[in-house]
């Protein structure tokens, strides 16, 4: 969750949603990330979970394999045609052998984002299809810099977020012919020879070029170097757009690099479940159907918050162009023609830690990386296998 931008989205959602069904009332509650798992926890252990909750999509098979979550595929079958505009791709992450748990209310592909005047500034051309990794590499090693001659590196050329695989380096192991995991879910895949090669063309990067900033460093700017006006680029979801809409520079996206393998980025989605024992499941259920409705869906999409699941909606001007952020929204669709899902599976929230904190001394030239990867690989392996 996002708060408190995510509060008032939700909040003009709920309006609407009260205006059509005047006979249930909604509260909304929102927290930050970490946060909001704590405090569904303490809900759930003092039996009074919320009666609808949002999911994120890696962390669905926990969840739902606590037997916690309400089947929602009596209500589905009951809903004719409920499936007839929602990318098929989206519903992937929640659908069971027994029915949905889970229905997904966005869904996210992961682009890159450029500051423009940087790049004017630069006289550099904006990035675009032809891009491949080396090329990024490039350009942002040109535009890292100590503008004020300090001795300190005050603008850098890129920033990804080097904790979590979604936003940036899932995809460059893609494109380079890497895996994250086995199909299965049994084996980590980060320590094969080729994964290696990406992890040293990142290590690069960062410890060589000085172009992408620690994680210390990204957390002197609030965790993100691209939104205080620091790095020229970055790669996110449209999660950040309304957040960025409100910036005093020049942005816009561009598709994500190419690798010998091709050109990957992740997809992933936030979903709502409703909780077993809710009190209210009926209503419940009602608020789920709205929010993944046409009307839901298009007031979510005109708070320019999300990509919508439907069809209808994320191809159509209400996503394509939105007044708040004239941006090239179309870069998010055309990604799903090369989007791999991000892995969801059960023990994911205890691997992911694993991988993003043990990876952190190698960013802060405190670890060797091949040493740190013979580390933490067994280490995530052993969570795949509990």
């Amino acid at each position: 969750m996002r708060a408190p931008e995510e509060l008032a989205v939700w909040n003009a959602i709920v309006e609407a949603f009260h205006a059509a069904n005047p006979n249930i009332r909604v509260k909304v509650e929102v927290s930050d990330w970490d946060s909001y798992w704590d405090k569904l926890k303490t809900l759930y252990a003092g039996g009074t979970p919320p009666d609808v909750f949002a999911m994120d999509a890696p962390l669905y098979p926990d969840w739902q394999s606590r037997g916690v979550l309400l089947n929602m595929q009596p209500y589905i079958d009951a809903t004719p045609g409920m499936f007839d505009d929602i990318y098929p791709n989206t519903l992937t992450a929640y659908k069971r052998d027994d029915g949905y748990y889970g229905l997904p209310r966005d869904f996210q592909t992961v682009v890159l984002y450029y500051n423009k005047d940087m790049f004017d500034e630069a006289q550099l051309p904006y990035p675009d299809e032809s891009w491949t990794y080396e090329k990024l590499r490039e350009v942002a090693k040109a535009l890292t810099k100590d503008v004020d001659g300090d001795g300190i590196i005050d603008q850098f050329g890129f920033s990804p977020d080097l904790w979590d695989m979604e936003t940036f380096w899932s995809s460059a192991l893609w494109s380079h012919g890497a895996e994250v995991i086995s199909e299965d879910y049994s084996k980590t895949l980060l320590g094969e020879p080729k994964a290696r090669e990406v992890w040293r063309y990142i290590a690069a990067m960062v410890l060589e070029d000085k172009s992408v900033p620690t994680p210390a460093v990204s957390a002197e700017y609030g965790g993100d170097p691209f939104a205080a006006g620091r790095s020229a680029m970055a790669m996110s979801g449209h999660w950040v757009v309304p957040e960025y809409a409100q910036l005093d520079f020049a942005w816009d996206v561009a598709p994500m690099p190419s690798g010998p393998a091709g050109r990957f980025t992740s997809v992933n989605s936030a979903g709502f479940v409703i909780a077993k024992d809710s009190k209210n499941p009926d209503a419940a259920w009602e608020f789920v159907k709205f929010a993944v409705g046409k009307e839901g869906q298009q007031r979510l999409t005109e708070l320019g918050f999300a990509i919508p699941v439907l069809k209808s909606i994320a191809e159509s001007s209400t996503f394509l162009e939105q007044q708040s952020a004239p941006i090239k929204h179309q870069i998010f669709l055309d990604a799903m023609e090369y989007a791999r899902p991000k892995p969801t599976f059960a023990g994911y929230e205890e691997w992911a830690s694993i991988i993003g904190d043990g990876l952190v001394p190698v960013w802060n030239d405190e670890q060797d990386l091949d040493s740190t990867l013979d580390e933490i690989v067994p280490a995530a392996d052993e969570v795949l296998a509990r």
